[in-house]
């Protein structure tokens, strides 16, 4: 079954197949997630290594973007054509050798041409996973495509809590998620779906305007929705320091109440939209979210004299946090089913277009917070997550 059809009832040997593929597809997007957060806990321990100041070491962190945002398009392409069981073979390989090889660059320009290849490899990686989840997701008789990536964020923790270790080194840390991650790629074969492949020099996987204009919408809602969300993630403790005056015990929990809603939102997200619809859900998520970010900008103070924390505003960033979640899991399912392109092509775009929003997100509300105030900016936030709410089901009306 392609991405777009329904969900049908299936033979207890389509069933096994099914639940087989889930559980590969769980394995991707959990060492996916292992893989990129050991990437953030090695960066202390580069930047030592180089003995680098915070402008070049995040010129380091702009390599791995940038690999990612540069190559994202080829990527599509090639996955359409070899397919994306073979593409995660391939691309797990690389990434897991990239991520090894960084503890061992021996000089910092070599390190950032290794952080290209491996931004490279990451988004191929990213690309190939999404395609088997809509996979996945369309041989099902339920939605799973929320609970995915919440495996992301488990894999994201176990990474890091990974690192966290006593006595592990940056090397051992790194070889021990890269085994984890080549397993996965080597072992994907038997369990992977098979999708429809397109060779371009017939023509078979080129896109008609129609379906570039539909992911360039799709691509456009993405991008406002990761904005909000590349912003919370990188102003949320600012905001909880600066604006909030938390105490400084508490200014980190600020991150976490966002991510524990974000966990929290995927693992529910597939039973809230098999019950009440894909547009709603993404209508209630938009709401949510503005909610969120509304209540934590108007109400950024204690409660009362007894409770000193900002307790308003670590529920604002929670339910932010809850309806964010689960925005990219339906775009990207929207997505793989824009007929007349092939899926692959489609989620690199619109992967291009949230890459990019995640990027840019933070430095918007640093602009607007260098001259009007961060709580202006957290404000304007909001406001966009509305537009998220109303324009988001017109964008996927025809595929969820």
């Amino acid at each position: 079954m392609t991405p777009g059809t329904s969900p049908r009832s299936t033979s207890p040997a389509e069933s096994v197949r099914s639940r087989n593929a889930t559980r590969a597809t769980m394995a991707q997007f959990f060492v996916n997630g292992a893989t990129f957060a050991t990437w953030g806990v090695l960066i202390p321990s580069v930047k030592e290594r180089f003995a680098l100041s915070d402008a070049v070491l995040s010129l380091a962190m702009l390599a791995v973007a940038g690999g990612a945002l540069l190559t994202m398009g080829q990527s599509g392409k090639w996955i359409a054509r070899v397919g994306s069981a073979r593409a995660l073979r391939q691309a797990g390989i690389l990434y897991a050798a990239t991520l090894l090889l960084i503890p061992l660059a021996p000089q910092f320009w070599m390190l950032v041409a290794l952080l290209l290849v491996f931004g490279s490899a990451m988004a191929a990686f990213d690309v190939a996973m999404s395609v088997q989840a809509a996979l996945v997701e369309g041989q099902r008789t339920r939605p799973i495509m929320s609970t995915l990536h919440a495996m992301f964020s488990i894999g994201g923790i176990a990474g890091a809590a990974l690192g966290a270790l006593p006595g592990l080194s940056p090397l051992a840390h790194a070889a021990l998620v890269g085994a984890g991650t080549l397993a996965v790629a080597l072992s994907i074969g038997p369990f992977a779906l098979p999708d429809a492949t397109h060779d371009e020099t017939t023509g078979a996987g080129g896109a008609d305007g129609r379906a570039r204009r539909m992911v360039l919408v799709l691509g456009g809602i993405a991008f406002l929705a990761l904005v909000c969300e590349g912003g919370m993630y990188d102003w949320a403790a600012v905001y909880m320091r600066d604006v909030a005056q938390s105490p400084a015990a508490w200014v980190s929990y600020s991150y976490a109440a966002f991510s524990t809603g974000m966990a929290a939102g995927r693992l529910t997200g597939d039973r809230i939209r098999a019950r009440i619809g894909g547009l709603r859900t993404l209508a209630w998520s938009g709401a949510a979210g503005a909610a969120g970010i509304a209540l934590a900008a108007g109400w950024p103070v204690p409660l009362a004299a007894g409770w000193p924390v900002p307790l308003a505003t670590m529920a604002g960033l929670l339910l932010a946090g809850l309806g964010i979640a689960n925005l990219m899991p339906i775009f990207f399912l929207a997505a793989a089913r824009v007929p007349g392109m092939a899926a692959a092509e489609s989620i690199a775009a619109v992967a291009r277009f949230a890459y990019v929003g995640m990027l840019l997100g933070p430095v918007f509300i640093g602009g607007v917070a260098e001259h009007l105030g961060l709580r202006v900016s957290f404000v304007g936030v909001s406001l966009v997550m509305v537009v998220v709410a109303l324009f988001g089901g017109r964008a996927v009306r025809r595929f969820i």
